[in-house]
């Protein structure tokens, strides 16, 4: 399996972790608490209160985590406790002009566009066989069976869900009554109509309803997965049975919170997420474990897979890579943690090879999927182009939509190896990442299929 020399790298962090920690923003009151097994949480006077986020992790409050950090963890029912950091600012993906006559040239004859009257469908060169991940075909030689409704959580900057191609395929908590001010399904949050919002929390430090997105990237990312087919309007996303689950934990500056991003996944997951999308990251971890820990705690608990991206620190002599930068040996968060079910995926671009700014890793990610010049919803009923390994990910997070809507008794991490086994193999890209290809939705369809009669017989 991948990823077999992370804890071994962990265990070297951790000798700097502390000096680190001094350095690093850290929130003012928060600590992230795991208890061993069989124990419960501690009480002491130091400590204002403790809610569970998720198995034996907890969110407690304090006048001075430093301090109470270090007491903890020498208790004998303590696991560990860790400051609650932030991710570290950095500036998103930027928006890129628009070429059209770049756009002509990277359209393929191949590609049948008859499934989709969608105006802009033709500028989506993700969809093609050539080198993108043969969405097009797979369209044309779907199982006969019916599908189900999968729900994608894209954990992220908000969704602007009253877009002209997001409204009708945005999630709504249909046991929740929008606008009474009542938590109506007793889940914890009131009026969680299409997820939560962790960045504004109300005066008990419950996390909020208003999933607008704050910024562009939330909306690109959400539109590539789910973008509503056949209106008509704009674009398709890769998937057409996907209802996306807003949840706002990524500032604009991208100086998300562990805590927050362990809440979110566990609401996703609990509210029926089968697959979270992440496409956000952080290079220094502190040794923490709680989102690592959060992630496995969902695959275990609820069969969610976690797709993230890898990262665009390569090429990059400012603060990033000269050449490739390998999260094998600079670790990349949450990519680098060793979960069964997180599934980190590389960028390509349109003629087929890896993205000069994209982070590899054979140990460390596991397939590559189109991230340049993809053209998606924006705030406001507007389109888009955008780069990254943000965009990689959700187009990885619709074909795994779709996988699992024809064969959803896959567990999450039988979905992640259907993935990985049906790539469409790349010479350049054996040695670079685990699979050493690109996703393709018409071969992962057939070898879902492959893999759902062999477990029937």
């Amino acid at each position: 399996m991948k990823k077999l020399s992370i804890g071994i790298l962990l265990s070297f962090a951790a000798l700097s972790g502390m000096a680190e920690a001094n350095s690093r923003r850290f929130h003012p009151e928060n600590l992230i608490v795991k208890v061993k097994k069989g124990q419960k949480m501690v009480n002491s006077p130091f400590i204002k209160s403790a809610k569970r986020l998720i198995g034996r992790m907890y969110l407690v409050k304090t006048n001075n985590p430093q301090e109470v950090a270090q007491k903890l963890s020498k208790h004998e029912s303590i696991e560990y406790a860790q400051l609650d950091y932030y991710g570290e600012k950095s500036q998103m993906p930027k928006m890129e002009v628009l070429d059209d006559m770049g756009l002509a040239m990277k359209r393929f004859t191949e590609v049948n566009f008859f499934n989709f009257n969608d105006p802009d469908a033709s500028k989506l060169w993700a969809f093609n066989s050539t080198s993108g991940m043969n969405v097009s075909q797979a369209y044309d030689v779907l199982p006969q069976s019916e599908a189900k409704e999968i729900i994608v959580a894209v954990v992220d900057t908000g969704v602007d869900h009253n877009h002209q191609d997001l409204k009708d395929i945005m999630w709504t908590n249909e046991k929740e009554i929008a606008g009474n001010g009542i938590d109506d399904d007793n889940n914890g949050y009131i009026d969680d109509i299409h997820g939560i919002n962790t960045l504004v929390r109300d005066r008990n430090g419950n996390a909020t309803m208003n999933t607008m997105a704050s910024h562009w990237h939330g909306t690109h990312v959400s539109g590539t997965i789910a973008a509503t087919q056949n209106n008509g309007i704009g674009i398709a996303g890769v998937a057409n049975n996907v209802k996306i689950m807003a949840i706002r934990t990524v500032p604009d500056d991208s100086d998300e919170l562990d805590s927050d991003i362990v809440e979110g996944f566990k609401y996703a997951a609990k509210m029926g997420a089968k697959v979270i999308n992440c496409s956000f990251g952080k290079s220094r971890n502190e040794n923490g474990m709680a989102v690592r820990d959060a992630i496995n705690e969902i695959g275990k608990r609820y069969n969610t897979l976690v797709i993230a991206s890898a990262g665009n620190d390569s090429n990059n002599p400012f603060g990033g890579c000269p050449g490739w930068c390998n999260n094998d040996e600079r670790l990349k968060y949450p990519a680098s943690f060793d979960s069964e079910n997180l599934l980190v995926v590389a960028s390509t671009t349109s003629n087929g090879s890896m993205s000069s700014f994209s982070n590899t890793g054979v140990r460390t990610v596991d397939v590559a999927a189109p991230g340049s010049n993809i053209y998606s919803t924006l705030n406001g009923n507007k389109y888009g182009m955008a780069s990254g390994t943000s965009m990689a990910a959700p187009n990885t997070s619709g074909v795994a939509a779709m996988i699992l809507s024809y064969y959803p008794d896959l567990s999450a991490t039988q979905l992640k190896d259907v993935l990985m086994q049906s790539v469409t193999k790349v010479p350049a890209f054996s040695g670079m990442i685990a699979s050493g290809g690109r996703v393709n939705l018409k071969a992962a369809l057939s070898k879902a299929a492959l893999s759902t009669a062999a477990r029937k017989n």
